[in-house]
């Protein structure tokens, strides 16, 4: 493939690119129920009102791939997403924007190197899919991680929201719901902003906060909640004296977040050694490989 033709392909992905861009940041068709809904009067003031936040240009873009893309084609980390509080669209936007930047890159530094060394022309065509196929699936391994390490700091803070409830149950003389909920208020970390926040929404609907702790241990995908749960609503509905269960349950979550902390860092020791073997070989290598060539050169 000539020079000529490199550049004449690289412009044509570019001018791609640049397209891509304008449309995205374009502003998108409006949604008319919330439009009909901003317009109707309302007959009486709600205090405080709710601001509604646009869509970015990167959410209408996920908003057009969820519509256009079939959806056996994409399995949604719905549990994942909702421990980052992270839209289905901005997924789908982050999928589009790995894809797009390997349908870019990619045959840049194909062009760039071509400069230098002659490539064959399907060698860029192959690599650029495999790596598009690569950056679709990287938005899904970034949330998984993500995820992961949001569990184990609302695993580390369900510990100490235990330990709180345990107090306000038996110094306090607070009732089920009432230490549950200032336990929540006791934290100003996310975790304890979640399980206030539920707790204060069952309270509004009418539900047990025992079921509410239920319902959000089942969309996080947090099994421990399930576990405090299950006393509190033996508190609340056979009045069970469960201080002594409550402090057992938080040192029990404590020595397991202990011994996860200390099998990871097992890991890495165990995956330090190698590096550390391979340098301990290389230097002796050097210390004796000029001692056998002069050997064989005597």
């Amino acid at each position: 493939m000539t020079s000529l033709q490199l550049l004449i392909l690289s412009g044509m992905l570019i001018m791609a690119g640049v397209g891509t861009f304008i449309w995205w940041v374009s502003p998108a068709e409006p949604d008319l129920a919330n439009a009909f809904d901003r317009l109707s009067p309302r007959r009486t003031p709600t205090a405080p009102a709710t601001v509604t936040i646009p869509a970015s240009g990167g959410e209408r873009a996920g908003l057009w791939a969820m519509r256009r893309f079939p959806s056996g084609w994409v399995r949604l980390p719905v549990q994942d997403l909702a421990v980052l509080r992270k839209s289905v669209a901005s997924f789908f936007s982050d999928k589009l924007a790995f894809t797009a930047l390997a349908a870019l890159m990619v045959p840049l530094l194909s062009w760039l190197i071509s400069w230098a060394v002659a490539i064959p022309v399907p060698i860029p065509v192959i690599v650029t899919l495999v790596a598009m196929v690569a950056g679709w699936f990287v938005p899904d391994l970034n949330v998984r991680q993500d995820a992961a390490q949001a569990r184990v700091e609302f695993r580390r803070a369900l510990g100490a929201y235990t330990d709180l409830v345990a107090l306000e149950r038996h110094g306090g003389g607070s009732g089920s719901r009432q230490a549950m909920e200032l336990a929540a208020e006791v934290g100003d970390s996310w975790p304890f902003r979640r399980i206030s926040e539920e707790l204060a929404r069952s309270r509004f609907s009418g539900q047990q906060p025992w079921d509410a702790l239920r319902n959000l241990a089942d969309e996080l995908a947090i099994p421990d909640l399930n576990d405090l749960a299950d006393i509190m609503r033996l508190c609340g509905e056979e009045g069970a004296q469960v201080y002594d269960t409550l402090r057992a349950r938080s040192e029990a979550e404590r020595n397991a977040i202990l011994t996860a902390d200390l099998g990871a860092a097992n890991e890495v020791g165990e995956r330090m050694f190698i590096p550390a073997s391979l340098t301990a070989v290389v230097f002796l290598a050097i210390l004796i490989i000029p001692a056998i060539a002069r050997l064989f050169t005597t």
